[in-house]
């Protein structure tokens, strides 16, 4: 594939904690410049962004980031502010803990109402691979499938593991037709970029695609 084709697949990201909005600015610039298919930014930069870039710049963010136990009116608030504001994808986390505890239909109605809130925009379920067994992920891919979302995604990036080759087939093979993947944490290499793209996946979470690519 061409630099411009992995590119087309890259959600640019820069979720630091401590990210200033020099940081925002140079991600933004360099995603208008690669042409990458989104920036995924905090909340709290999405209004600045969209008064400075406009449409220049496709703007994700996150919600209930990144541990995904926050209740739901709470994502369901933060993905309306976050449309307001101007993004137009959202990357919402799964209860975890309901998860572990089996409670699956709890899980599905939560990304039901997230969805609604979303409207038209896209909406992709961090569901946190690295914490889950094969058959919870198995059940999750059923729970994003049957609640329409947009995305099922393997990874916040602040987990103890990130994408695997294994979790992306796994997801290939088990949710419905609408939905895609996104691949997200530990990308390190065009290698790596190029299987998980292989394999399923339609985006992949990076900080780290220029630095790849670009690599002399």
């Amino acid at each position: 594939m061409t630099n411009q084709e992995l590119y087309a697949h890259v959600d640019h990201t820069q979720l630091k904690a401590f990210a200033t909005w020099q940081d925002i600015v140079t991600l933004c610039d360099e995603a208008v410049k690669y042409k990458t298919a989104s920036v995924c930014v905090p909340p709290c930069y999405i209004k600045r962004i969209h008064d400075k870039y406009g449409d220049a710049v496709n703007i994700c963010t996150v919600i209930g980031f990144p541990l995904g136990y926050s209740v739901t009116a709470a994502k369901v608030v933060e993905a309306k502010e976050a449309i307001k504001d101007g993004a137009s994808e959202v990357d919402m986390v799964i209860n975890i803990n309901d998860a572990k505890n089996g409670d699956f239909d709890k899980i599905e109605e939560e990304i039901k109402e997230i969805k609604a809130a979303c409207g038209d925009k896209i909406l992709k379920v961090i569901i946190e691979t690295c914490y889950l067994t094969d058959e919870e992920k198995v059940k999750l891919c059923g729970c994003v499938t049957r609640a329409k979302a947009d995305y099922i995604k393997t990874s916040t990036g602040f987990g103890s593991n990130g994408a695997t080759f294994e979790d992306v087939a796994l997801f290939a093979k088990n949710v419905g037709k609408d939905v895609k993947i996104k691949a997200a944490g530990g990308i390190r290499t065009r290698e790596d970029m190029e299987e998980f793209l292989r394999l399923g996946a339609d985006r992949l979470g990076t900080s780290s695609a220029i630095s790849i690519l670009e690599a002399k």
